[in-house]
C-alpha cells in the first residue's frame, strides 16, 4: 500500500494538528527539563547556604523567638533555658528553674534539644533584627565588665567542679577568681583562694538576680 500518496491526500488542517500535537510534546517536554534542572539547583543553592550557617546564626533564632530549648553542655550538664543573648562567642541564657543569667562559652555547647518546627525554623533565611555592639563583645570583655561590676558568679568547669567567687580581672583567654562562699562579699578575710580559670576550661557561669 502506497502511505506517501495517503499523506499527501490529508488536508491542511490535519498537517496542522499533527504538527501542534507534534511541538506541545516537545514544549512539554523541554519545559519539564527545565523544572527538574532549576529543582536540581534550587535543592544545590540550598544545600551550600545551609552549609554556610554558622551556629551563633542559629541561635540567634531561639533568641529572636523566645524558644524555650534544652542546652547540654560539656561537664554532662542539661539545662533548660530561654536564650536572651548571643554574644561574639558566648550565649547568655534565663534557666527555667531558678532566676539569673546563665553564662555559656560557645565552645561549651554540646547540643541544643527543640521541637522539630523550632529546629526548621533556625533554618530560614529570615533577615533577623540584630545588635550590633552585642554581637561584638566577646566572652574577655563580658568578664571585665563583671569584674568590674564586682558581680560573683556560680562557676561551673569541664572537670565537674563548682566554684562561687567573684571576677578580679580578665584577660583574653582566662579569668581570675577570688573564690569565696555565695551570699558573702568579696572581701581579704572571706577570700578562700585565688584561682586562675582558662575560658577553655569553663562551662558556665551563673549571677544570681541577673536580666540581660
Amino acid at each position: 500500500m502506497d502511505n506517501s500518496r495517503g499523506i499527501r491526500m490529508l488536508s491542511p488542517t490535519l498537517v496542522r494538528v499533527h504538527w501542534d500535537r507534534l511541538f506541545e510534546d516537545l514544549e512539554g517536554q523541554l519545559a519539564a527539563e527545565w523544572e527538574a534542572e532549576r529543582a536540581v539547583l534550587d535543592a544545590e543553592s540550598e544545600r551550600l547556604r545551609i552549609a554556610r550557617l554558622g551556629l551563633r546564626t542559629r541561635l540567634r533564632r531561639f533568641e529572636h523567638d523566645a524558644a524555650l530549648v534544652g542546652l547540654r553542655l560539656a561537664d554532662g550538664e542539661r539545662r533548660s533555658v530561654r536564650v536572651r543573648v548571643v554574644g561574639a562567642d558566648w550565649i547568655a541564657a534565663q534557666p527555667s528553674d531558678v532566676g539569673g543569667a546563665l553564662i555559656v562559652p560557645l565552645s561549651a555547647i554540646t547540643g541544643v534539644e527543640t521541637t522539630h518546627g523550632a529546629l526548621l525554623a533556625t533554618l530560614e533565611d529570615a533577615v533577623l533584627p540584630t545588635d550590633e555592639l552585642r554581637g561584638r563583645m566577646t566572652l574577655g570583655f563580658l568578664m571585665r565588665d563583671l569584674a568590674r561590676r564586682r558581680t560573683p558568679l556560680h562557676v561551673a568547669l569541664r572537670d565537674g567542679e563548682r566554684l562561687h567567687g567573684t571576677v578580679d580581672r580578665a584577660g583574653a583567654d582566662h579569668l581570675d577568681l577570688a573564690v569565696h562562699d555565695a551570699g558573702q562579699a568579696r572581701r581579704a578575710d572571706a577570700v578562700r583562694a585565688f584561682r586562675i580559670v582558662p575560658f577553655d576550661a569553663l562551662v558556665s557561669a551563673r549571677m544570681d538576680g541577673a536580666v540581660f
